[in-house]
Parts: C-alpha cells; sequence; structure tokens
C-alpha cells in the first residue's frame, strides 16, 4: 500500500507561473561552483575512478542512500557516449549489489532528476525491509521526514558499499564494444 507520509487534510497548491530562462544548475555558466569537477573526493566519497564519483547522501535517513555522478561535464543519459554508458550499466549492477548485501534492505530504488548538477548523476535508495509504505515513488518523500541515520550507520553503510565496489575489480566489463551479440 503507498501512503503518503503526511496525514490528510493536504491542500493543493497553485502552480507557480514557469521561470523562463531557468535559472543556472551548480557547474553551469552563471551558476554556483561545481563541486565535482575539481577530480577531488570530498569527505562523503566513498569511490571513485577516473570517470566516476560515488557519495554518499548528506543529511539521510537511509544508511546507504549514494548518488553517482559523471566526472566530466554530460547532462543526461543522452549525452553519455558508449564508455560512459556501458560504465553506467555495471556500476549499477555493482551498487544495487552493494545495496541489497546491507542488513535489512529490501530493494534498491534508482532515481534521476538531473535538477541539482551540471553532473549527470543518478541517486540509489535502499528501501528498508518491511518499509512497503515506501514502495514506488513514495521512497524519497519518505527519506524527506523520517529520522536522521545515526553516524555509525552511515558509516558502516559507506565502509560495506565502498568494500563492494573495491573487491568487484575494475568497472570495464568488456574490452570491445557491445555488439549485442552475446
Amino acid at each position: 500500500m503507498m501512503e503518503l507520509p503526511y496525514a490528510p487534510p493536504l491542500t493543493r497548491r497553485t502552480l507557480a507561473d514557469p521561470v523562463i530562462p531557468e535559472p543556472p544548475r551548480r557547474g553551469d555558466p552563471g551558476g554556483e561552483p561545481c563541486g565535482v569537477c575539481p577530480g577531488e573526493d570530498g569527505p562523503h566519497t566513498i569511490w571513485s575512478d577516473d570517470n566516476w564519483i560515488l557519495n554518499h547522501g548528506v543529511e539521510t535517513s537511509l544508511a546507504g542512500a549514494v548518488w553517482l555522478a559523471t566526472r566530466v561535464h554530460v547532462d543526461s543519459f543522452a549525452d553519455l557516449d558508449s564508455a560512459l554508458a556501458q560504465d553506467f550499466g555495471v556500476l549499477s549492477g555493482r551498487i544495487d549489489r552493494a545495496l541489497l548485501a546491507l542488513p535489512d534492505v529490501a530493494r534498491t530504488h534508482v532515481y534521476r532528476w538531473g535538477d541539482g548538477g551540471a553532473h549527470f548523476h543518478v541517486w540509489y535508495l535502499p528501501r528498508p525491509l518491511g518499509m512497503v509504505q515506501a514502495q514506488k515513488m513514495m521512497l524519497p518523500l519518505w527519506e524527506e521526514v523520517l529520522p536522521r541515520a545515526s553516524d555509525e550507520a552511515i558509516s558502516d553503510a559507506k565502509r560495506r558499499i565502498a568494500d563492494c565496489l573495491t573487491n568487484e575489480g575494475p568497472v570495464r566489463a568488456r574490452e570491445q564494444p557491445w555488439d549485442g551479440a552475446s
């Protein structure tokens, strides 16, 4: 059963007028500085290589909530070259396996909004086992209102995820581009 994390009565807000042109995102010309481009791993970085950086969510209620970003500025799936697209598929599988290996995780939800920064980035949220209210599109709403995960739980999740990604070896699955035959 899907339930909103809010009790009724809820009231619909009036939709604001469109903002055109849209304001720049972090890393866009005229926007705030990009935090990914300097190429340095930050305090929330779990894993990285030359093309990708995996960070843990900040102030999250879900230990194991992570976001994967490209090191280069690309805007969407459509902008990924073949090598990055292949890497994304391989990395997504590895991240999914890492999150499902965490204690009491039922499913991994994958979200791509694209409005926060100029780097292609995707969120992976672990849905807690038994938390059926948070199925489907409800998990991000619940994540916003649940109590913050403890520092210990976040540190443990970061360590476990890093171990999984590091121990699976290089990201590249194939030396040759996929031809669809195998």
